[in-house]
């Protein structure tokens, strides 16, 4: 039997791990369980309390060590099951290809046996309908071209569709479908002989679309006067009707008018028979004020020289006829001499030196006669400048437009004409401009100086005369 003082020790030694034990598990105990901050201050007082509390403490963790093993379980069975279920889907996806794979091996088979089938059937009718797709195809290009379009918009549609149908090897046309294509060609051959007036969308010269009434010559030319007569180009890329920037001459649209009014059973129209191509060639031609301005400064001065030329070449020419009717009237009237013509002063430089030798008269009859012919003569040198010089500012003109066309060349090679086409229109134009001045010029000093020439004889001749008979 053991003493009351051991047994007084061995508590408080118990007492002592008991106490240790709680103070090292109480942190952790708080911290995992979130245990309320209030409810530590709660202490045990005695062992007895302290023991129960450790007992307490020792249930409830097993409870909640029991509850976590539990889930944790259920976790692991759930996870099994889900691993089971997709190897279960997987299996299934797996043999479904399989069989997809065995289904897509016999029914390519199958197919290439149908396809053997239909070709076998078809026979002659696979190259008929390899016609009716080419036939298509054409009617396309025909149909974006034609202004027969713009009377019937939306042909294209159903060619586009019927030629890509074709084109598939497992299409068949149908009856419908070949009529239709039958019935398209027929009517672009018949509204291609027809003259049809009909409503439409313009482009106009200024960029606005407007609603025009408009009359269509067969497949040729598309006018209208609607408020005023132009003519019309059916633009297949955007599939619409757009006015001529530039329309022929005048004569052509008055023409556009009486064919439009008119109630004859015939009636003049300028018809372009290309179809659009000649007039469209014919409006872009350079008229004759683009010719000018392809000229540049040489070819202005030219024409400035040419202008003053002819002015002065026309003054001399009237003066110069007027100048001699003046001299015919006073060699009808040698006796009454006058100073309003040449003829006349010289008869006046006759009558005043009378009584001098006839070698001084001579000389006073040169001398008058030498006075009048600068007046005679005036401006027939600078025509004569003129005629030269014309053709050699056309040369000018020549040489600079060359010059222009070898330095386009130069920079941007010879790929582009256009680049081109500037220089080489001045250093023509130039030239022509030239030759237009210079020879009507050439005519015309020729006119004025035969008349000059005339005009002088006439004076020596009546000098002539009346020396001889002073003599």
């Amino acid at each position: 039997m053991k003493s009351p003082s051991m047994n007084l020790l061995n508590k408080t030694l118990l007492a002592s791990v008991v106490a240790a034990g709680t103070l090292l598990l109480t942190p952790a105990y708080a911290q995992e369980s979130n245990i309320d901050p209030a409810a530590e201050q709660h202490q045990a007082d005695t062992l007895d309390q302290l023991l129960d509390m450790v007992r307490s403490k020792t249930l409830q963790d097993r409870s909640e060590l029991q509850q976590r093993e539990a889930e944790f379980a259920q976790a692991r069975d759930d996870q099994a099951k889900l691993l089971a279920q997709a190897k279960a889907r997987r299996d299934a996806a797996e043999a479904r290809s399989k069989t997809l794979e065995q289904n897509f091996d016999s029914n390519k088979l199958t197919i290439k046996e149908k396809e053997e089938q239909l070709n076998n059937k078809l026979g002659a009718l696979k190259e008929l309908f390899g016609i009716f797709q080419q036939t298509a195809g054409d009617l396309q290009g025909i149909f974006h071209n034609s202004p027969v379009s713009a009377q019937y918009p939306g042909r294209n549609d159903f060619l586009e569709a019927f030629a890509k149908k074709m084109s598939r090897a497992s299409q068949i046309s149908t009856i419908d479908e070949i009529e239709q294509l039958w019935f398209e060609l027929q009517r672009e051959m018949t509204e291609g002989g027809k003259i049809a007036t009909f409503e439409a969308p313009v482009l106009t010269a200024e960029g606005r679309e407007v609603t025009k009434k408009v009359v269509r010559v067969g497949e040729f030319d598309v006018v209208t006067n609607d408020p005023d007569p132009r003519y019309l180009a059916w633009r297949g890329d955007q599939q619409t009707l757009a006015e001529l920037k530039r329309q022929p001459d005048g004569r052509y649209l008055s023409m556009i008018d009486d064919y439009v009014d008119s109630r004859e059973p015939a009636e003049s129209f300028g018809l372009d028979p290309t179809g659009g191509s000649l007039l469209a060639r014919l409006v872009e031609a350079p008229r004759l004020n683009d010719r000018i301005q392809q000229g540049g400064t040489v070819g202005y001065v030219i024409i400035a020289l040419g202008a003053v030329a002819l002015l002065v070449a026309l003054e001399r020419i009237i003066m110069l006829t007027i100048v001699a009717a003046k001299v015919r009237r006073q060699k009808a009237q040698v006796e009454a001499p006058s100073n309003a013509n040449p003829l006349g002063r010289v008869l006046n430089a006759y009558h005043a030196n009378q009584g001098v030798d006839a070698e001084t008269l001579e000389m006073k009859l040169g001398e008058a006669i030498l006075k009048e012919t600068p007046s005679i003569n005036r401006a027939l040198t600078f025509l004569k400048i003129v005629s030269v010089a014309a053709p050699l500012l056309g040369l000018l003109g020549t040489v600079t437009g060359m010059i222009n066309t070898f330095q386009a060349i130069t920079l941007f090679g010879t790929g582009d004409p256009k680049t081109m086409a500037g220089g080489i229109s001045q250093a023509l134009v130039t030239t022509v401009e030239g030759l237009c001045v210079a020879i009507p010029v050439v005519f015309l000093h020729s006119a004025a100086s035969s008349r000059a020439k005339a005009i002088i004889h006439m004076l020596h001749e009546q000098s002539a005369g009346l020396i001889a008979e002073y003599m």
